[in-house]
């Protein structure tokens, strides 16, 4: 990876509020709280935290929540000179319900939302910070509309121009698509893009009908040709894919979660800060080193509210890893 280039990781995407639960009311009505959001700014605050230089491509609203999230993934570190400020649609919002099972569901309000006015030219206006970046990563909620499709598509054929490795995390959330069929379109363009691949264990189902998880992976790997693939499984582990060799971790399981928002952000992150450490072609010792460090610090971001303002130091990942009989060289 060249060293004149400015930053480690560009992301584009969506930057949003992520209403959350906490607590009730005297009234016994559910209190919220506006966490800052978004899964391409969750990598990047993750990745600034261990010290790698990020910046960031997308619109808010300019309003009292766009004016927050500029000020707040700021104060994280992030490079966020590519961000606009749109003066006619508000920033998007989504509302975070936790289930009884553990999972979360989502409700968003984003017909439309700022996220998603990003257009091709702005891209283009901002074309440096994708060049300036060894690592350029995306997910599909900038391609579920057509403007933000193409500004992503654009945004993809310079960061490969350039030479940045592309990284991908579908980050699939149905509610946002008029169509599985749809979702399945994009997502697919997604896999032939990139060559770093965060996939979560519905997303596999999703995409190749497969209950079994690794039969999977594999069809996905055959088809689309990715040099490096991470499946994660919720607080069962991890698995890494990568020139043949296959890498398992088990996760650490924490009675301190209190929420997963951000947990596969926080993976994707770890990933990519070995990915520049590494580069592409690791082996087997450097796959595991990467899980187990990737899989702890998803971990420490379930004990804590919210997640791009809340992502832990190495420093805490390392001593927890250590904890808990697990230690990352």
């Amino acid at each position: 990876m060249a060293a004149e280039k400015k930053y480690d990781v560009t992301a584009l995407g969506e930057l949003l509020i992520d209403f959350t639960e906490s607590g009730l009311s005297p009234q016994g009505n559910k209190l919220l709280e506006v966490n800052p959001g978004g899964a391409p700014c969750n990598v990047l605050a993750m990745l600034t935290k261990a010290g790698r230089k990020t910046a960031f491509i997308g619109k808010v609203g300019n309003d009292m929540f766009g004016r927050m999230l500029k000020a707040r993934t700021e104060e994280q570190g992030i490079d966020m000179s590519a961000l606009m400020m749109d003066d006619e649609i508000k920033t998007t919002l989504a509302f975070v319900e936790k289930l009884p099972n553990g999972d979360r569901d989502f409700s968003f309000y984003r017909k439309p939302g700022a996220d998603i006015m990003l257009t091709k030219d702005e891209v283009i206006a901002h074309r440096d910070v994708i060049e300036g970046a060894k690592i350029f990563h995306f997910g599909t909620l900038s391609m579920t509309d057509e403007g933000v499709e193409a500004a992503t598509i654009e945004a993809v054929r310079i960061a490969k121009e350039s030479g940045c490795i592309i990284s991908f995390d579908p980050n699939l959330r149905p509610p946002l698509w008029e169509s599985e069929e749809k979702a399945k379109e994009k997502i697919a363009w997604g896999l032939s893009q990139c060559d770093v691949l965060k996939i979560s264990d519905n997303e596999i189902t999703f995409m190749t009908g497969e209950t079994d998880l690794d039969k999977g992976i594999h069809k996905i790997i055959d088809e689309y040709k990715i040099p490096l693939v991470f499946a994660t499984f919720g607080p069962d582990g991890s698995k890494a894919y990568c020139g043949g060799i296959e890498v398992f971790e088990d996760g650490f399981k924490n009675p301190a979660t209190i929420e997963t928002t951000g947990a596969g952000d926080t993976f994707c992150a770890s990933a990519l800060h070995h990915v520049l450490k590494y580069g592409l072609a690791m082996n087997e010792a450097q796959l595991k080193e990467l899980l187990t460090f990737a899989n702890a610090a998803a971990s420490l971001v379930t004990t804590r509210k919210g997640a791009l303002c809340v992502m832990p130091i190495l420093e805490e990942v390392l001593n927890y890893a250590k904890e808990a009989g697990r230690p990352v060289e």
